[in-house]
């Protein structure tokens, strides 16, 4: 609510000050009270792999951001010095812009048994650079290495719109639900364009960001070695500093391309599942397996996210109708779990998440042909024979399924 203190008696400021204490204390009740006070029922979020908004932007305006979030760049743009990809879809294309892909980053480090420290110049080791002088590589001592896939961010929007609540609730229940083997670790993170204001973290492998803002200015810097207002220092190459090589002034960019990138995440819609095989009645068993052997303890099909007018991210976005109240079936909790395929790196929360992964949500991955966080499993039989840790008896239970059953799983997954 906009006000106008111009001209004003002042009954009519007080007035007006009373209305807008109003309004936003409306906007910060918790969603089950705002859901009830807007009248507004959770409604399926739109799904498509068909290049088209959601509605919370123009079709106009989503193909002005997504030509940003493909456009390649260049050294005199600000690529570089050291880098990953030259474009944001360089990683994020499959089948659609935004979706995921095959490409793998290479993380490490050293661990002495009780702290883990990083690669000179932070874990992630670029993969390319303007220069061949400035080529980064793994040096001797740093043990730990890890691959990593890149993530699809289809939908991400909605993720970004789930409350905080609902998945403290997610992690509250989950040792009832498991008989106590089964414990999802929540972590919060700073957002940055809020000020540093904490929020839990639910993207990258290891939630690295709340915010899909923060996201895109994190990934514009360790992708493409492009600083911003969020992010105005270059990285090094294997800690060395790259300022001889520089040519573009910090911040190469004044925050326009992050807004757009995050405009168009936002945006976009849901991954679909493919509506032919899970009509199908292998399809059905299978998701009734996927309830019944206990996959679905982490991989949550159904989540609301928050009703529209929600601050969230320390009040950086309102969260818009086009997102708010929305039925969402990402097969992920995201939370952070040991199912015995970590990768040993630590980013957030200390050192006892460094064999800890996000559980990756599961809408869209019958895109995929190479599987888990480092895409090292080729089927997904192999990707389920992989899990152990908390998910030990989970496997235990698709170990003791007959063939047939196996194959209505396996069904199943191919239809997400």
């Amino acid at each position: 609510m906009k006000l106008n203190l111009l001209n004003t008696n002042l009954s009519s400021r007080f007035l007006k000050l009373t209305v807008s204490l109003v309004f936003a204390a409306v906007i910060a009740l918790p969603a089950a009270y705002t859901s009830a006070l807007q009248n507004d029922p959770p409604a399926e979020a739109p799904a498509g792999f068909d290049g088209l908004t959601n509605g919370m932007v123009s079709q106009e305006q989503f193909d002005a951001d997504r030509a940003r979030f493909e456009q390649r760049e260049v050294p005199a743009s600000g690529l570089g010095p050291v880098f990953s990809m030259a474009t944001c879809s360089g990683c994020h294309f499959n089948p659609v812009s935004g979706g995921i892909s095959q490409v793998a980053g290479l993380r490490a480090g050293h661990w002495d048994g009780d702290s883990f420290r990083e690669h000179p110049g932070g874990s992630l080791i670029q993969t390319s650079a303007i220069d061949a002088s400035l080529q980064e590589r793994v040096l001797e001592g740093n043990e730990v290495r890890a691959l990593r896939t890149s993530l699809n961010t289809l939908g991400d929007g909605f993720v970004e719109a789930i409350p905080d609540e609902t998945l403290i609730a997610i992690a509250e229940r989950q040792p009832g639900e498991s008989k106590g083997r089964i414990a999802g670790e929540i972590v919060r993170v700073p957002v940055l364009e809020a000020g540093g204001a904490l929020r839990i973290g639910r993207f990258g492998w290891k939630n690295q960001h709340a915010s899909l803002v923060s996201f895109s200015a994190d990934s514009y810097l360790n992708e493409m070695g492009i600083t911003s207002p969020l992010f105005p220092v270059e990285n090094t190459s294997n800690g060395a500093s790259v300022a001889a090589f520089d040519i573009v002034p910090d911040p190469e960019d004044n925050g326009d391309s992050i807004e757009a990138f995050a405009r168009f995440i936002r945006a976009t819609k849901a991954p679909p599942r493919d509506e032919f095989v899970a009509a199908t009645d292998e399809a059905r068993a299978g998701v009734s397996l996927f309830n019944s052997i206990g996959c679905a303890v982490c991989h949550t099909p159904t989540i609301t996210t928050a009703p529209p007018g929600t601050l969230n991210n320390g009040g950086a976005f309102t969260v818009p109708p086009s997102l708010g109240s929305k039925v969402i079936h990402p097969f992920s909790d995201f939370l952070l779990h040991d199912v015995g395929t970590g990768d040993g790196i630590v980013q957030n929360g200390g050192a006892s998440t460094r064999n800890k992964l996000r559980t990756p949500p599961l809408w869209g991955v019958r895109t995929r042909n190479r599987l888990m966080h480092d895409g090292l499993s080729l089927t997904f039989n192999e990707a389920i024979l992989r899990h152990g840790g908390e998910a030990s008896y989970i496997i235990n239970n698709y170990r003791r399924l007959s063939g047939v059953q196996r194959d209505q799983l396996l069904t199943f997954l191919k239809s997400l």
